[in-house]
């Protein structure tokens, strides 16, 4: 009997302390000022990332019903780590789908959608350094035409670049905060689903599977994959014994082998110059979907098919966008922009790699590329902004920022910099940028100190004028270089 009444009497403190907290809460929220999007201060992005946390990993478990028009069922776990000194409110970035419910560290938590954010407000205000332990059971929309979620003709692939991870799962999607992923994707038997990074295990459930991924390397928001479909896995080794992994349209594996055995030379060639590949594994994703562009996706780049083998582009063209991907490995994955604004580290650097690559392989030479985007780089500053300064997209047309200022422009100021260093401290350079920076993130006065570093001459100034002036300086070495 005492005991009984004992656990009564506990029962019913619980329910009291529930009732007072679920006050205490209300009465929080009341005080807080309205829930409105939150940034960290991205002058390309204002609205995307939050501060307050870290987010240190996250769980993406998906259920795909076999129908890529309809919605999947989906939960996001965050375990993150609180950097606020007092956290009584936080913002993840997600733009699409249903929010059923949210948990934090294991107590339910009020959210509301305010733009393109979910506003969370916990049960208990948090302290710096506390864990943060998010759990969101939502769907993730298929339907969105601006990016996320990149519907195949068997299936669905991911497009997350740059702004668009937010539209598949709640997220700090900003590249500053990198973190660990792990997947989780129950999918009909008969379908083949691959995520980036390691396979996790697979099993059965009934008439579905269960496919567990885990990437091994922290990685930004915007480079996550994962591919459903009705696909086969070409597998192959590359240097060193690094696993490939390739994912094709089951009925396209023949036409596409070739393409797919250029990647261990791909591979050799790109470590010659910036150091050991840098994560777990690699492979081409080759999508039946007209893109109009590919992606460098973390260790399981996006290509399209037709791309690859259609007939209409010479084999270096095909060869030297590989490059392109595969390069971006090292510059702009391992090595991750802190700002947007750095975005031309990764892609100026991917397009040098693209026309070196290229030229060997029967393109135009890497001078007469330089020397012909040299001659329009003025009137790329003038409509897109300097390298480094780009201006920000306009609504409804966010991938304007991927211009050829960002790509061709980017690459000029690489060439600039050789000239004036020498070929023996530029290539230094490729390898130190990477070694140094691995698994991080870094700017753009990061790069100008390193490069001064290694040419053992303050860069500075040069750099400068180059990535930020509104006119191309002249190129060193080559006064007969015009533009316009």
């Amino acid at each position: 009997m005492p005991l009984t009444r004992s656990r009564s009497g506990l029962r019913r403190r619980c329910v009291l302390a529930g009732t007072v907290t679920a006050a205490v809460l209300g009465l929080v929220a009341a005080a807080l000022p309205a829930p409105r999007p939150a940034g960290i201060g991205d002058r390309l992005f204002p609205h995307l990332g939050n501060p307050g946390y870290d987010v240190r990993a996250y769980d993406l478990d998906f259920h795909y019903s076999g129908d890529n028009t309809k919605p999947l069922t989906a939960r996001t776990k965050i375990d993150a780590g609180v950097t606020a000194d007092f956290l009584e409110r936080f913002n993840l970035d997600f733009a699409a789908g249903e929010v059923r419910s949210v948990r934090v560290n294991g107590l339910p938590a009020r959210h509301v959608r305010a733009g393109e954010d979910l506003v969370v407000t916990p049960a208990r205000p948090l302290a710096r350094g506390s864990r943060l332990r998010i759990d969101v059971r939502h769907t993730s929309d298929t339907s969105k035409p601006d990016g996320g979620w990149l519907r195949t003709k068997d299936g669905l692939a991911m497009a997350n670049q740059a702004d668009a991870a937010h539209r598949v799962f709640p997220s700090n999607d900003h590249p500053s905060d990198k973190a660990l992923f792990t997947f989780r994707v129950t999918a009909p038997r008969g379908l083949t689903v691959v995520a980036g990074g390691l396979p996790a295990g697979r099993a059965g459930a009934g008439a579905d599977t269960v496919w567990r991924y885990r990437m091994v390397h922290p990685m930004a928001t915007e480079l996550a994959q994962i591919s459903i479909g009705r696909s086969a896995v070409v597998r192959g080794t590359g240097p060193h014994g690094l696993p490939l992994r390739h994912v094709v349209p089951a009925k396209q594996r023949t036409a596409l082998k070739p393409w797919l055995e250029r990647t261990s030379r791909q591979l050799i060639w790109m470590e010659r110059r910036a150091g050991r590949y840098p994560f777990e594994n690699y492979g081409v994703l080759a999508a039946d979907a007209q893109t109009g562009f590919e992606l460098e996706t973390q260790t399981l780049s996006l290509f399209e098919q037709e791309l690859l083998i259609s007939r209409t582009y010479p084999a270096w063209y095909k060869e030297s966008l590989m490059m392109h991907e595969l390069a971006h490995q090292w510059f702009g994955n391992s090595v991750t922009p802190r700002m947007w604004t750095d975005l031309w580290l990764n892609e100026g650097h991917a397009t040098w790699y693209e026309w070196s690559y290229g030229a060997e392989r029967g393109g135009p030479s890497l001078e007469r590329r330089t020397r012909e985007a040299y001659r329009q780089s003025d009137a790329w500053r003038k409509r897109f902004g300097p390298p480094a300064a780009l201006r920000p997209a306009e609504e409804g047309s966010k991938t304007r920022l991927f211009s050829s200022m960002v790509y061709d422009g980017s690459a000029v100021v690489l060439y600039a910099l050789r000239e004036r260093i020498g070929a023996a401290a530029f290539a230094r350079l490729q390898r130190a940028w990477p070694q140094r920076y691995a698994d991080g993130n870094a700017t753009t006065a990061d790069f100008i100190v390193l490069a001064s570093e290694i040419s053992g001459q303050d860069q500075s100034a040069f750099l400068k004028k180059w990535l930020y002036g509104k006119t191309t300086p002249p190129m060193p070495g080559h006064p007969r270089w015009t533009k316009g």
